[in-house]
């Protein structure tokens, strides 16, 4: 049976985040799941909002994340990170529908993210699939 999905992507860092894209793009058709919508909000913060929104579609059984969030300064990367992954478990639960989070980080070094873009988004991908499955 075809699942169909909605992708959450941050434009924070569009240039990068087009890279997973196309790589849960790839993903998606090799595990025969539809993209029935993406959605680009600016942050990690605005994630989980859209998830809401996409998991509330009749047309859609599940979502995938991608996004990133650097290391800064300060904690508040951290903190941002908790805060958006708990609302993500608590709209899977709350929806019954899964979701595969591809956000690198939090506190993710710059020089640490080109070989973690592909891998991650595909792994997201994944993680929707299979729990098609159980």
């Amino acid at each position: 049976m075809r699942r169909n999905i909605a992708l959450v992507l941050g434009s924070f860092h569009r240039p990068l985040i087009e890279e997973m894209l196309d790589e849960a793009r790839a993903a998606a058709a090799g595990l025969d799941l539809a993209i029935v919508d993406e959605t680009w909000v600016p942050g990690s913060m605005e994630k989980p909002l859209a998830v809401k929104r996409a998991l509330g579609r009749d047309d859609v059984d599940g979502a995938v994340v991608l996004g990133i969030i650097e290391k800064g300064e300060t904690d508040h990367g951290l903190v941002m990170g908790q805060a958006v992954v708990s609302a993500i478990i608590a709209l899977q639960l709350e929806f019954m529908k899964p979701v595969g989070v591809g956000i690198l980080g939090p506190s993710i070094h710059p020089s640490q993210i080109a070989s973690r873009l592909r891998p991650y988004a595909r792994d997201a991908v994944a993680a929707a699939a299979r729990m098609f499955e159980t």
